[in-house]
């Protein structure tokens, strides 16, 4: 009994794993944060927390991100076992078989809920599947276009809210293009870290077409080029708050590109992919105050 006990704990820890259930616990938290404070009114945040439409969106989004994840490490065994073997799940703690059955399971539960919400949620869930079955299974080795759609379908989790609850609908999406643009920022660093075992298995991200030095100028613009926009579109707002928020989050960029310009090992470009994801938690937090 202890025995059988033990391997479920573990095959659950690995499921968690799979799924990576920090990132989904950040999507929850970044929707309910969205409309609460974003779309508003704040003061009924109680009334949020309880409101049965805005869980069923919440866990449509969920559902479809894990798909994603699953199928994304279905396609990339043997990738994952040079990049980061210990972190590898399917074929090792749950068969490739019931890795494919619940990431089915996962997407029709996010097209089903998305189908009762109505149907502009319903299309966005069909395209939202569409593209994470197309990047895991082809694009994601294609230079660019597979960081593209990362950072598109992570602003989706914003743009869904706007878009069914039609309110605040600027604000929203600046906070959807941060999202993206902090998102594809990590997802070029993440092959930069991974070059290895991407070059072994022919995929042809841009560090390995263009090089790690020629890769960071890209990206040097990108963040430059976000930030602009970025301040810009608070300043169409006219939101002194949130111009502030994203004049003071020049410091943590510059930052990145100092230690950006300085990484030259793998251990560099992982430590920089946590700095991009703990920058996007405070960008969430940040709408506290806006």
């Amino acid at each position: 009994m202890n025995t059988l006990n033990s391997k479920l704990i573990e095959t659950l820890n690995a499921f968690f794993r799979l799924i990576r259930s920090r990132n989904i616990l950040i999507v929850l938290l970044t929707q309910y944060m969205v409309r609460i404070f974003l779309i508003g009114p704040k003061e009924e945040w109680i009334s949020y927390l309880l409101d049965y439409k805005q869980f069923m969106l919440v866990f449509a989004t969920i559902s479809i991100a894990s798909a994603g994840y699953i199928i994304n490490d279905y396609f990339d065994v043997k990738i994952d076992l040079i990049n980061k073997p210990r972190e590898v799940v399917i074929g090792k703690y749950i068969k490739r078989r019931w890795a494919i059955l619940i990431h089915q399971i996962l997407n029709f539960t996010g097209i089903a809920i998305g189908l009762f919400l109505g149907l502009k949620v319903f299309l966005i869930n069909i395209l939202a599947v569409c593209m994470l079955w197309f990047y895991s299974e082809r694009f994601k080795k294609k230079a660019f276009i597979g960081n593209f759609l990362v950072a598109f379908l992570t602003a989706f989790s914003l743009v869904i809210l706007s878009v069914y609850y039609q309110k605040n609908t600027l604000l929203v999406n600046i906070y959807a293009l941060f999202a993206f643009s902090i998102s594809l920022i990590r997802e070029i660093i993440k092959d930069m870290e991974d070059i290895r075992g991407d070059a072994r298995y022919g995929c042809r991200t841009l560090p390995i077409i263009w090089g790690i030095r020629r890769t960071k100028i890209l990206l040097y613009i990108f963040i430059i080029s976000f930030v602009i926009i970025l301040i810009s579109m608070a300043s169409i707002l006219e939101n002194q708050y949130l111009i502030s928020i994203f004049i003071i989050g020049i410091l943590p960029f510059s930052w990145l590109i100092y230690k950006l310009y300085w990484a030259d090992k793998r251990r560099d470009f992982a430590f920089l992919s946590r700095v991009c994801k703990i920058i996007m938690l405070v960008g969430i937090l940040s709408m506290i105050f806006v």
